[in-house]
């Protein structure tokens, strides 16, 4: 088994993992909301249903003690956690300990000091959850087991109707898959975790990569780094390229398309202003060394200059010049699905709805796409607080609690935001809870940064929790503890990177 699966650390308990699963009568699978979540249920749900195994999925912004209660009030016995369920393992033992369910967990983020049979986890394999291994690709590597053990058992399957083995299902199945083809879910989920640098998705991820390509559902090369390759028009593409903030370009319309318009190249048609994906070769390289040049010529740092090129990911399946076709794109439309409450059609796109569930989730897109430009905005106009060691806003009920911690991200580097102090947002959930979400970058955490313990330890400061990644994490608090809480991660933040 440890030589068929992409990630041999993970053979084991991936192993364990999908026999436990192929042992249910039925399995519940909750999963996360984001892009990582999305993708995670999807490639869960899919190996499931070629397992004959019967599910149903629930979504969940942030697995609580009072969230998980009522997954065990389900009729399930059988739960998988997908992309969270690791940070909760101390409330999930409990449950467990009282018969209310055996649990299933594909995850990437910190642990809790609690332990389970069934637990598939990149840290507790010596491999970093936060940059080489995301929750989808957890859930990948189990889907691989489920499928390596399914095509091993002489043709016979699970029934859809009764959870048993059988020949008579085995005749009418269709033919076992190893669920190779998931990996481009996978990527996607990695992307969306913002685990691919510059330089492209690194250690396990590297692992699925290779195995999406040899399946002919993904497709890895160099390319420019801007956001929006697939879709948006060349001027709009340049503009909005805040990555690399060239001066008359970045930010202004009217720069962009005067800088596409000096180039001697057929750029417009007569329907408008071509995509990038739609120019040849040539083309791409004639713009990409213009975008050099004035970038040198305008002194933006050598840095940011080597990151205009560097790895892209394409789903080959996917129709190009379509959101779908590059990941990046592809994890942003999901991120605005569930984001706004719609998970169910962040999953049925996932799964391969082309009709309805896109067109809404393109409309979904369309109103995420407005409400972080208007909540950066917020930011940077109102500004941020500077502790000794952290940088803060509160935006109260200007910025939805679902997307404070996109925003947050983003905001680092703008005017006034420091790049070298990690930012903490607020945001009201509800009228009994403030929603907390921190992020940093690798150059902190490599100096000790882990955001992870500092939204933990200081949420359950004031009655709250958190958990998350070292370098960006979550907390739910009371309202009205803003000010204490700020106190205790500040100091935290302090003895992390002294």
């Amino acid at each position: 088994m440890a030589s068929s699966l992409p990630v041999p650390e993970l053979a084991e308990p991936a192993t364990a993992c999908a026999e436990r699963l192929l042992a249910a009568d039925s399995v519940l699978v909750a999963s996360h909301i984001d892009a990582d979540g999305l993708t995670s249920a999807a490639i869960a749900a899919t190996a499931l249903e070629r397992a004959w195994l019967c599910f149903e999925s629930v979504f969940s912004k942030q697995l609580d003690e009072a969230e998980i209660a009522s997954i065990a009030a389900t009729d399930y016995d059988t739960v998988l956690f997908t992309d969270f369920g690791s940070g909760q393992l101390d409330i999930i033992a409990d449950h467990e300990a009282a018969g209310d369910f055996t649990s299933v967990i594909a995850d990437h983020h910190q642990p809790a000091d609690a332990t389970t049979e069934f637990h598939l986890n990149p840290l507790l394999s010596g491999l970093d959850g936060a940059t080489e291994l995301s929750g989808a690709g957890a859930t990948y590597v189990l889907a691989r087991a489920l499928g390596t053990i399914r095509s091993t058992t002489d043709g016979t399957t699970r029934s859809a109707t009764d959870g048993g083995v059988t020949a008579a299902a085995a005749a009418t199945d269709e033919p076992a898959r190893d669920n190779r083809d998931l990996a481009a879910l996978a990527v996607v989920g990695a992307v969306g975790d913002r685990q691919a640098g510059v330089d492209g998705l690194t250690g396990a991820n590297e692992a699925i990569v290779e195995e999406g390509v040899a399946a002919g559902v993904v497709e890895a090369g160099t390319d420019i780094t801007l956001y929006g390759k697939q879709t948006r028009p060349l001027p709009k593409l340049l503009e909005y390229a805040t990555e690399a903030q060239i001066p008359g370009i970045t930010n202004d319309t009217a720069g962009a398309i005067e800088f596409l318009s000096e180039l001697d190249l057929r750029l417009e048609t007569d329907d408008g202003w071509r995509c990038w994906v739609d120019l040849t070769d040539e083309e791409r390289q004639t713009l990409l060394s213009a975008l050099i040049q004035r970038a040198v010529a305008s002194g933006v740092p050598a840095d940011r200059i080597d990151d205009l090129v560097g790895t892209s990911y394409q789903l080959a399946a996917e129709e190009p010049g379509t959101v779908l076709r590059d990941a990046s794109e592809f994890s942003t439309l999901l991120n605005a699905t569930a984001r706004y409450e719609r998970a169910d059609v962040g999953l049925a796109v996932c799964l391969g709805d082309r009709g309805e569930a896109f067109e809404q989730a393109q409309m979904l897109l369309r109103n995420h796409r407005k409400n972080l430009s208007q909540g950066v905005e917020w930011v940077t106009s109102e500004g941020v607080t500077t502790e000794d060691n952290i940088q803060w806003f509160d935006a109260g009920d200007e910025i939805r609690a679902t997307i404070v911690g996109i925003i947050a991200g983003m905001a680092i580097g703008e005017s006034g935001i420091r790049r070298d102090q990690p930012i903490i947002g607020f945001a009201e959930k509800s009228a009994d809870e403030i929603k907390v979400s921190a992020r940093g970058n690798h150059a902190l955490t490599a100096e000790g940064l882990d955001l992870s313990a500092v939204m933990r330890d200081a949420a359950r400061a004031v009655d709250g929790d958190g958990g998350g990644h070292d370098v960006a994490a979550g907390a739910t608090i009371p309202p009205a503890t803003q000010s204490t809480f700020v106190s205790v991660a500040d100091e935290i933040v302090g003895d992390q990177l002294s």
